[in-house]
């Protein structure tokens, strides 16, 4: 493999970059560009090895220290092309983490996808075909939402869908601090936060608690 690629990897402290997760990760490259020409995995703009490396694999994989291992399952909501529930478990398997990822998504055409890339790289996940918004009483540990729903309409989901749950995590974008001081002002949090890799603008944010403030 060019070091190149490794080279990128190895920016995520966090990561297990060794040459076999480096490899899946880029076989699961190869698998959303050939599936990009049928549907629409992710924008055909940026649709090269190194924006899906940069934009999709590296910053799915930097939450990677905030998924809480102690669980049997995570869950990625609207996980979409399985970002970033894919790249998660990629790197549990290297770990040999016996935790499962549920990527819950709506979309026939992506749960196809999603189970063939499970598949051919032997990945711990459920491919759950349901819209998230139906399913009640969900017991998960670590909860991953990327570039699914606005922060209030998942922090809404969460405090009436799920019945037990460990964290939550977004990718907080441009406007994330604007979001975040809107959010606040109707919902008391427990959380932490660490700068983006792929986007000096953005940040990572790890909720723990939620709760929603009495008006």
């Amino acid at each position: 493999m060019d070091n190149v690629f490794l080279n990128s990897y190895s920016k995520i402290s966090e990561l297990d970059v060794s040459r076999e997760t480096c490899n899946e990760l880029e076989n699961l490259i190869l698998m959303i560009q050939e599936k990009n020409k049928e549907i629409n995995i992710i924008s055909k703009k940026n649709c090269d090895k190194w924006a899906i490396r940069e934009r999709h694999i590296i910053d799915s994989a930097q939450i990677i220290d905030f998924v809480d291992l102690n669980y049997n399952t995570t869950s990625d909501l609207g996980t979409g092309g399985g970002m970033p529930g894919l790249i998660v478990a990629i790197v549990m398997k290297k770990r040999k983490n016996s935790m499962k990822v549920n990527l819950y998504e709506k979309s026939y055409h992506k749960c196809i996808f999603l189970k063939e890339v499970s598949k051919k790289l032997n990945l711990n996940t459920e491919v759950i075909h349901k819209d998230i918004f139906t399913v009640k009483n969900i017991e998960t540990g670590t909860i991953m939402s990327r570039a699914f729903k606005p922060m209030p309409v998942i922090l809404n989901l969460v405090n009436e869908n799920f019945k037990k749950y460990k964290n939550i995590i977004f990718f907080m974008g441009n406007s994330g601090r604007k979001t975040l001081n809107d959010v606040l002002q109707e919902w008391d949090l427990d959380y932490e936060e660490k700068k983006s890799l792929t986007n000096e603008d953005s940040f990572i944010l790890n909720v723990k608690k939620i709760k929603k403030k009495i008006s």
